[in-house]
């Protein structure tokens, strides 16, 4: 169950965020300055964390009151394999190594749903998280080491599992929203696997962002799962789309390349950490991302 250790809430002094490109940290950062939370971002550019010196580099930049957002890693779209999964551990065991010598006042680490197991229908925070591929398992093992070194260094650490994530910022074009987007405004086609039968959830990345903040502002530690809670089919999801862009978008079915598999998520441990916070409903998250879209491509 998620623990607040600050109630009422309260403003941290300042919040650290690891993985400054990244879309999850980008909009945090935008959501932090808007609610005037003091907030740095750390980009590899300042700090590489797979180089060594990333230690000395990091453990200088902790001040002993932040809240530290890890954010930092690399995305399934860049590699599933063994080195990858190598490469965010060496990423993990750097940052780690710095907190041991500079604790922080809060950690909340970026997990991903990717932990659980895909044969499991019906989520919770509670639920075995035994992944079926290597980006799964880099969650996983990321989780251990840092829960294990925040119980050393006596840091809070609230693990932050979102499910598939969208919105205009979105870098990964995975299958889903973002990239039946994409597909609907550029080539007016919607490509689904299959006949779209797989049931998914899809969390807007602003209420993403929303809730990282509650986090902080609350200073809770535990795991929290960031989902809607309202699962939906990819053939309904594209029909939605095809809505929204226009008459004119079609949706082609391809053979199917996996097994179909369904996810949902049980909401109840976010209801009772944050009672107040509502969702935005999809065909709202999905318009807003649409004019977004739609206002990149004509800038």
């Amino acid at each position: 169950m998620l623990k607040h250790h600050h109630s009422p809430p309260a403003k941290p002094e300042r919040v650290l965020i690891l993985g400054a490109s990244g879309f999850i940290a980008r909009d945090l950062a935008r959501h932090l300055a808007e609610e005037k939370i003091e907030h740095r971002t750390i980009a590899s550019s300042e700090i590489d964390f797979l180089q060594p010196q990333s230690v000395a580099q990091l453990q200088s930049a902790i001040g002993q009151g932040d809240a530290v957002v890890l954010a930092s890693g690399i995305t399934p779209d860049k590699g599933r394999d063994v080195g990858t999964l190598m490469k965010n551990l060496t990423m993990a065991q750097n940052v780690v190594a710095a907190l041991e010598a500079a604790p922080c006042a809060h950690l909340v680490y970026i997990s991903s749903d990717a932990v659980y197991d895909w044969r499991e229908n019906l989520i919770r925070e509670t639920s075995v998280r035994q992944p079926a591929e290597l980006y799964g398992l880099t969650h996983v093992v990321r989780e251990q080491i840092l829960t294990l070194v925040a119980a050393k260094a006596k840091i809070p650490l609230c693990i932050f599992c979102p499910c598939a994530i969208y919105g205009a910022g979105d870098t990964h074009n995975s299958y889903g929203p973002n990239r039946f987007l994409r597909g609907a405004i550029k080539d007016r086609m919607i490509a689904l696997f299959g006949r779209g039968e797989e049931t998914r959830d899809h969390i807007y990345i602003q209420d993403v962002s929303r809730l990282i903040a509650l986090c902080l502002l609350y200073r809770s530690t535990g795991v929290i799962n960031a989902v809607s809670g309202t699962a939906l089919t990819f053939d309904e999801l594209a029909l939605m789309i095809a809505k929204i862009v226009g008459p004119d978008v079609k949706i082609a079915y391809l053979p199917r390349k996996a097994p179909i598999t369904h996810r949902h998520f049980d909401v109840t441990e976010r209801l009772v950490a944050f009672p107040s916070y509502v969702s935005t409903p999809l065909d709202e998250g999905l318009k807003a991302s649409f004019l977004q879209l739609t206002a990149l491509r004509q800038g």
